[in-house]
């Protein structure tokens, strides 16, 4: 990542590296093989679902879609979708987590595409669109093993005739353990490819399958099944990112808010669980796990002041931390990287996420409780 310049903010603040969502989505579609779904769920796990939109060439406003545009976005509510309609989003919107009834006019409202598995649901949407006078399109979800949400794989035939009726724009499934166990995914990708044969007719020659999400992407020696995949995790560098080549798209930063010499034997932090084997100096960083960095962290964590490593030393607080910083020059007002990069080293979100025994989509989703979010500049495509 280029050099910060660290905005006139006085707590802290998470800079996002818009050039490197554009670069990390390049690498997972030349993987791929085939056009993304990018998921911005969560608020883009966090990051922004507006900009990281924008920032990939999605049309919004006027502004026509750029040449390399994903084909769509994922997302997970219909206030997620509404949030982007309302910036001016004039992209295709999929809706991967199944909607209500009730909540089906707004989605035709909003120009989302749900994701549907019941009789009663495909008929509701179909009707809803003839009132409007269009066919609005939708995507068909199969259940092969996550049981979770989608008609099972076994039982697809009992939707043959509404299919028919009203065929779906597109058909897929999701993967419950593709980076752990490659057996599993080849399994769901039988049972996909058995419910598809199953169907036969009655779905339309040319419908969309789409099944690989990060996991599927990074743990296939071929590309991807289907005619889309969906990353999510991997577009914001919280998983694979040595594999495929991700860059770091999050950096969480924070100012030193104090400083203080600390006697050998003395403790730092709540639960004195920090104690000085020498004479140490101590900054106090202003964020905590309010901010998104985790309590876990406590006597765990590293953060990178002056682009060197210094050690989370005691208890993570609500709104601090305190760091070791005897053998490094330190002053009241200087950043602290608590996420991402600073000169030539980097603390990666799957790093920290380690370090605190997360899932790194905990720690994503958590890191824009209360920090404003800085999109750092894009150069031109």
């Amino acid at each position: 990542m280029t050099a910060t310049i660290y905005p006139a903010i006085d707590r802290a603040w998470l800079d996002v590296d818009l050039e490197a969502v554009r670069h990390n989505v390049r690498q997972l579609r030349a993987r791929a093989g085939v056009p993304l779904i990018v998921m911005v769920k969560a608020n883009a796990y966090g990051v922004g679902a507006v900009m990281v939109s924008r920032a990939l060439g999605v049309p919004f406003d006027r502004t026509p879609a750029a040449p390399d545009a994903p084909w769509g976005l994922g997302i997970a509510s219909l206030d997620e979708a509404a949030e982007l309609r309302d910036a001016g989003c004039r992209g295709r919107i999929l809706c991967l987590t199944p909607l209500l009834p009730s909540e089906l006019p707004r989605a035709h409202a909003l120009g989302v595409r749900p994701a549907l598995h019941r009789v009663t649901d495909i008929r509701a949407w179909a009707a809803a669109g003839q009132q409007g006078g269009e066919r609005r399109p939708y995507h068909l979800a199969i259940d092969t093993g996550m049981a979770r949400a989608g008609v099972r794989w076994d039982q697809v035939d009992e939707l043959g005739d509404v299919l028919r009726e009203h065929p779906p724009e597109g058909v897929f499934t999701h993967f419950h353990s593709a980076d752990e166990d490659i057996d599993s995914r080849d399994e769901q990708d039988a049972r996909f490819v058995d419910a598809m044969l199953a169907l036969g007719d009655a779905l339309p020659p040319n419908v969309l399958r789409h099944s690989d999400n990060s996991a599927g992407i990074a743990g296939r020696t071929r590309l991807s099944p289907g005619s889309l995949a969906r990353p999510g995790i991997a577009v914001y560098a919280g998983m694979f990112s040595e594999l495929l080549g991700l860059r770091p798209v999050v950096h969480l930063r924070a100012r030193v808010i104090d400083i203080r010499d600390v006697a050998p034997g003395e403790t730092v932090s709540y639960g004195a669980t920090w104690t000085a084997a020498r004479p140490s100096r101590i900054a106090t960083i202003s964020a905590g796990y309010a901010d998104g960095y985790r309590r876990q962290l406590s006597n765990r964590g590293e953060v990178l002041i002056g682009g060197v490593r210094c050690p989370v030393a005691g208890r993570v607080t609500m709104d601090m931390i305190m760091v070791d910083v005897t053998d490094v020059p330190c002053a009241v007002g200087d950043v602290a990287t608590l996420i991402g990069s600073d000169g030539t080293d980097t603390v990666s979100a799957e790093q920290v996420a380690e370090l605190a025994d997360l899932s790194p989509y905990e720690l994503l989703v958590g890191l824009a409780l209360r920090v404003p979010a800085r999109p750092l500049s894009l150069s031109p495509s």
